[in-house]
């Protein structure tokens, strides 16, 4: 699945024309980026969730070809869903049983999915989180075992823990890629629009919910101007 719905008020006045996912990086608009690393992945059926200016995205893939592959879409049309309420939105497209990728729209990486796909088989998580040691305002927390034990905002000084006591814990800023196993949709109990991640913090007590860590690969959120202009720069130099 492809968070592809939101509003990209951090960068108007750019998209009040366009979507943040038609957004071009390098003269690539970074939903094209985000299909070809799924593709190269293995990923042969997407869905996106639309809401602001969902006719583009879909006139653009469909000038695409499709890229070849099944694609689908959540249209969002009234509320924002947020992550959590996107997911569950879109659930029916996940019932072969099978672990699924969610990738946002304005992530940059080379991140190795092929890795983290196999990560996730290995230790049979309820979800895989690609986690980075970088600077952010708001971390989540694992144990050494790379168990998420936690959420802390910097800035605010909120935190959220599972109440599973640990002596020590890692500060690690999410990338915006999980894999989740489509069981979490029956363990779910929040409605309309919410966040993905309090449903983990909750779910962490009784499942594991595990970071994918990999500080090697780069990683850039073009929601934001400064990074849009640092994507821009950095695809120069590997495109």
């Amino acid at each position: 699945m492809i968070f592809a719905a939101g509003l990209g008020t951090r960068l108007k006045p750019v998209t009040e024309t366009i979507p943040k996912a038609l957004v071009e990086v390098g003269g690539i608009p970074m939903i094209e980026r985000v299909i070809h690393n799924l593709v190269s992945a293995g990923v042969t059926d997407i869905i996106i969730n639309l809401h602001h200016f969902p006719e583009k995205i879909k006139h653009f893939i469909a000038s695409k070809n499709q890229f070849n592959i099944n694609i689908s879409y959540s249209l969002e049309s009234g509320q924002l869903l947020e992550t959590g309420g996107g997911l569950m939105k879109a659930a029916h497209f996940f019932d072969n049983g099978k672990p699924f990728i969610v990738h946002n729209a304005d992530i940059l990486t080379n991140l190795d999915i092929t890795e983290m796909i196999k990560n996730q088989h290995r230790n049979n998580s309820l979800a895989t989180l690609f986690v980075q040691q970088r600077t952010s305002t708001r971390y989540l927390l694992f144990n050494n075992n790379n168990l998420l034990r936690g959420w802390v905002n910097k800035n605010t000084g909120e935190k959220i823990d599972t109440g599973i006591k640990m002596a020590k814990f890692r500060e690690l800023a999410f990338n915006g890629i999980h894999i989740i196993d489509p069981k979490i949709f029956g363990m779910i109990k929040r409605k309309g629009s919410f966040s993905i991640i309090p449903v983990y913090l909750e779910l962490a007590k009784t499942q594991n919910i595990m970071a994918f860590e990999k500080n090697t690969a780069y990683y850039l959120d073009i929601g934001k101007p400064e990074s849009l202009k640092k994507a821009k720069i950095l695809v120069r130099k590997i495109d």
